[in-house]
């Protein structure tokens, strides 16, 4: 279903249990719900879901941008009062996991946990440059551009010689992606900056990331899990950015895990 929120129509999806805990998901750059189609199959029968699609991510239209991370959040937290939902646990894979940093510092009431995978909180100038970079590529060659390119970022060597079919469901979210949501959520990035405020977070929170991230390596995590009071690292094996993709196994234990703790 599609949901006036904010000035724009923000495509979800709700499934699973009703009355149950919330388990809200939240996608990554250039990806959509369906990245949480194997974790949603695994909670359907023990908590209640939503799903969504970002601005130009999946079935939501774009709107012009650039975005801030302000107005990520203030979507997210409009579609949870849409949803009546007073509090839920966050998982949330890159920028979605960002957006559940800044959810956690200004809005910690609405949540009963976060888990933020493969999310590092702030932006260097290499991270900034970047997502630059990225701009200018969809510029020039269209989304078709940055498919190869994010693979390789995004995928370990041995993933991407064995080529799974979960990477040809990445390289299709990729190409789908609208570029003016693409632009508008790269710009986001740039300014990316939760760092100095991770003390200010009361809720439990998992930073969860790949062995092999290139773009939130296992140090950066580890050090954003220390500067939050009840914050964990814990790493998955062999994975690179898309974790619960790349080492289903190991991401799925950790989710069920943790949920099953808070």
């Amino acid at each position: 279903m599609k949901l006036a929120i904010n000035g724009a129509d923000i495509n979800c999806q709700v499934e699973g249990r009703e009355g149950a805990p919330w388990v809200v998901f939240s996608h990554a750059l250039c990806t959509n719900l369906t990245l949480w189609d194997e974790q949603a199959k695994l909670l359907a029968s023990n908590y209640r879901l939503l799903r969504y699609d970002q601005r130009g991510h999946g079935r939501t239209p774009p709107t012009p941008p650039p975005y801030s991370f302000k107005m990520l959040i203030d979507d997210a937290v409009a579609l949870l009062d849409r949803l009546a939902i007073p509090k839920a646990h966050w998982v949330g894979l890159s920028i979605g996991g960002m957006i559940g940093y800044g959810i956690a510092q200004d809005h910690g009431d609405r949540l009963l946990s976060l888990i933020a995978c493969d999310a590092r909180p702030d932006a260097p100038p290499d991270y900034q440059a970047y997502f630059q970079h990225r701009i200018d590529v969809a510029k020039q060659w269209g989304m078709e551009g940055l498919v190869e390119l994010t693979i390789e970022r995004w995928f370990t060597p041995e993933a991407r010689a064995a080529n799974p079919p979960a990477l040809d469901k990445v390289r299709q979210m990729i190409r789908t992606t609208v570029p003016a949501g693409h632009a508008g959520c790269c710009e986001a990035l740039k300014t990316l900056a939760f760092g100095s405020r991770l003390g200010v977070i009361k809720v439990p929170v998992l930073v969860l990331g790949g062995e092999k991230d290139k773009g939130a390596p296992p140090a950066a995590l580890a050090d954003a899990a220390k500067k939050i009071v009840n914050g964990q690292h814990m790493i998955i094996p062999g994975a690179g950015h898309i974790a619960n993709l790349e080492n289903p196994a190991a991401f799925n234990r950790a989710l069920v895990d943790w949920l099953a703790r808070y």
